[in-house]
């Protein structure tokens, strides 16, 4: 393995920190006690993080989400965040078909006049029926089409099954884990989001409804392929966007596997993406970062980390969709692929330190 060792560093503290929270699920029984436990002390320590991530959390009260004009009685959903601060996005609302706390967020699905369904955690649109494909389709054939021969795929997070259902299009893939710490995602994409859920129907798919950290600790050397399918770093997801979970993800991959994860947006987040790899990138062989457009994310934009463990990097893939697979996807394509890594000047600038 080329991860370096921990001793009494920073990453070993937040590391020591899951360990403490599992031990307190495995005492008491209650995932939510150790989890408020290990988010606690994540945001105490935070300004000790390598990438110095800054303390987002989710809001107390969710009431701004829906609000009704009382010009013509129409229903709107209105994303704020403090990721995009100064700007907001609405939708118009048909009908609101869910909205419930889960253990861990706020969980809310409706339907909408001209996106379809859509998906909310913790007033953050994870997704929406007009667009989610370009982002799964992505965030999944980059990483399994520039690896030669991925057999074993873990995703972490991802409960719609979106990732899932892309992933299945690879027949040569033997073993699909995914790995979701709440469960009520999974349960109400099922119920609400037939179109993505569709992908838990694989029989090749293992759920395990855990922490995704854990999960690689105690399975190491094991995936071609990890795609973290993560929320935005706000409250408890501050961790999936630290260089001890990357040294996880390093840990579990076999040589010359490949990491794919959500690697927010540059013209939002370049002060977040810049320090992650920087930080990380002594660990990987290589690591590189392209983007795909979404309208319904802020900014229309969404980007991936991809890094890998020995081998070349994966700005061309290794294998291209059979002719059958390419009619039936609507975003990615082998062009699409190498073209998603050429960044504007101001972001290759500013992620890499270019001098273009």
């Amino acid at each position: 393995s080329h991860q370096p060792p921990i001793h009494n560093s920073q990453e070993g503290m937040l590391i020591s920190m899951h360990r403490i929270a599992w031990l307190i699920r495995w005492l008491t029984n209650s995932s939510l006690l150790a989890w408020t436990i290990l988010f606690c002390l994540s945001a105490a320590t935070s300004s000790f993080s390598t990438t110095n991530m800054a303390d987002f959390p989710p809001p107390k009260d969710y009431s701004h989400l829906i609000f009704e004009t009382k010009q013509d009685n129409t229903k709107w959903f209105h994303e704020r965040g403090p990721l995009w601060k100064g700007q907001a996005f609405s939708l118009q609302i048909k009908e609101v078909l869910y909205h419930q706390k889960s253990l861990f967020q706020d969980v809310l699905v409706f339907d909408s006049e001209h996106h379809g369904k859509v998906l909310v955690l913790d007033g953050v649109i994870q997704c929406t029926e007009r667009d989610e494909f370009s982002y799964q389709e992505m965030m999944a054939h980059i990483p399994l089409y520039a690896h030669p021969d991925p057999k074993k795929v873990l995703v972490i997070g991802g409960g719609d099954g979106g990732v899932l259902r892309e992933i299945a299009r690879h027949p040569g893939v033997e073993e699909i884990v995914i790995c979701e710490l709440d469960k009520d995602v999974i349960d109400v994409s099922k119920k609400y989001l037939p179109f993505m859920a569709k992908g838990f129907d694989d029989p090749r798919v293992k759920v395990n409804i855990m922490d995704g950290a854990k999960f690689m600790e105690e399975n190491q050397s094991s995936f071609d392929v990890i795609i973290t399918d993560s929320s935005d770093p706000v409250g408890p997801a501050c961790v999936l966007f630290e260089t001890p979970f990357y040294k996880a993800m390093h840990g579990s991959l076999r040589e010359g596997g490949i990491i794919c994860t959500q690697g927010e947006c540059v013209w939002l987040h370049v002060n977040l993406i810049q320090p992650l790899v920087k930080a990380i990138t002594p660990l990987f062989t290589t690591v590189e970062y392209a983007y795909c457009t979404i309208p319904s994310y802020p900014s229309g934009q969404i980007g991936f980390i991809i890094a890998t463990k020995g081998g070349k990097g994966c700005k061309v893939p290794t294998r291209t969709p059979e002719a059958s697979v390419q009619k039936e996807l609507r975003y990615y394509t082998p062009d699409i692929h190498q073209a998603s890594f050429v960044l504007p000047a101001f972001a290759e600038r500013a992620i890499f330190g270019s001098d273009r």
